[in-house]
């Protein structure tokens, strides 16, 4: 695996020979010079809409704009505080949101370089930022309150706000629909309309089998089915068209916490992803098949550990943020031939199955 060292450039070429998977890390120039070891870290990344580009924030508050299919990268933003999380606007192609520690929202051009707007409104750290497919809206989550905010004017439309007892874990679009999914910590799932915040379903809590405490969710790009992990072994799988809980699977033994869920988009699948991603505490990110419950491939390992993944929408790279602060970018191509080789073994020793349908 090649690794490219960013150092303190603002612009340049992401390798220099074209390997799969590239490894990036960004060291800054003088700690590099004096202390090798010292790592500026990457905390969290967000890909484009075409899946070959993606924004990548660091603790000191750097935005970094990485082209994989041109090789090039470029210093897009220096906020002076560390991200909390990022996402491309999508309506207006150049611009991004960025949620900083001071609790604040930012909108910046990434060709520019100016700041767009400034929303301001959260009382604790923004955790996740929800864009509605169309660009128009967007929604951020942190502990306490969920926001909607309108894109073109930047201004708030709506506020979520709950209980102090039930923390609020994810607020999110569901793909190609103007229905929000908010999640919580007590385990409950609520569908609304974006528009008027009418709920239109609450999914049935599970009363059998061990307490899950939903922390990860993932949705299918067809928006009807859902992934839900959390402190167990186990995953939940529901149908949102029927609100039932269609399937229950257990990840091997060495999976005692998910910290996050990915699916992984395929070209001829309609939307309905077969291929889901499973991030655990260990950090190894393992990629099962939610039909037939069989281990396809794995990421990371306890000496390589991944903390947090983004999946590209074409489902061509997988960017993951390292243990060490670094940022892998993986091929799903050459991970599914190279890892087939080993399938069987691995379906063999962590073998997944189905408890019930």
């Amino acid at each position: 695996m090649e690794v490219t060292d960013i150092g303190n450039k603002e612009e340049g070429k992401v390798w220099h020979r074209k390997p799969t998977p590239v490894s990036i890390s960004t060291n800054m120039s003088f700690f590099h010079s004096l202390h090798p070891s010292k790592t500026v870290r990457f905390l969290h990344v967000s890909f484009d809409t075409t899946g070959d580009s993606f924004l990548a924030g660091d603790h000191h508050g750097n935005i970094y704009f990485f082209d994989i299919s041109r090789n090039r990268f470029r210093l897009v933003q220096r906020t002076g505080q560390a991200c909390t999380a990022l996402a491309f606007s999508l309506r207006r192609t150049t611009e991004f949101l960025v949620a900083l520690v001071d609790h604040t929202i930012k909108c910046f051009d990434k060709d520019t370089k100016q700041l767009v707007s400034w929303m301001r409104g959260h009382e604790g750290a923004v955790t996740s930022i929800s864009v509605h497919s169309s660009g128009r809206y967007a929604i951020t989550t942190s502990s306490d309150t969920a926001q909607l905010w309108d894109l073109d004017t930047f201004q708030r439309k709506r506020k979520l706000n709950i209980r102090q007892s039930v923390g609020i874990q994810k607020v999110f679009f569901l793909p190609l629909s103007n229905t929000i999914l908010s999640c919580f910590s007590d385990d409950s799932i609520f569908a609304w309309e974006s528009d008027t915040l009418f709920c239109r379903y609450q999914l049935p809590v599970p009363d059998s089998g061990p307490r899950i405490f939903y922390k990860a969710f993932a949705v299918t790009r067809d928006g009807k089915s859902l992934a839900a992990g959390g402190r167990s072994n186990l995953l939940h799988l529901w149908c949102l068209e029927s609100q039932q809980l269609v399937r229950v699977i257990q990840m091997p033994s060495q999976v005692r916490t998910v910290r996050q869920l990915e699916f992984l988009p395929e070209s001829f699948d309609g939307g309905a992803s077969q291929t889901l991603g499973v991030l655990s505490q260990d950090g190894v990110m393992r990629f099962i098949n939610i039909h037939t419950c069989k281990l396809l491939f794995h990421m990371g390992s306890v000496d390589e550990a991944i903390t947090a993944v983004a999946v590209g929408p074409n489902g061509r790279h997988i960017a993951a943020i390292m243990d060490n602060g670094r940022i892998n970018i993986y091929s799903v191509q050459s991970l599914t031939q190279e890892l087939s080789k080993v399938t069987v073994k691995h379906v063999a020793t962590e073998h997944v199955f189905s408890l019930g349908h």
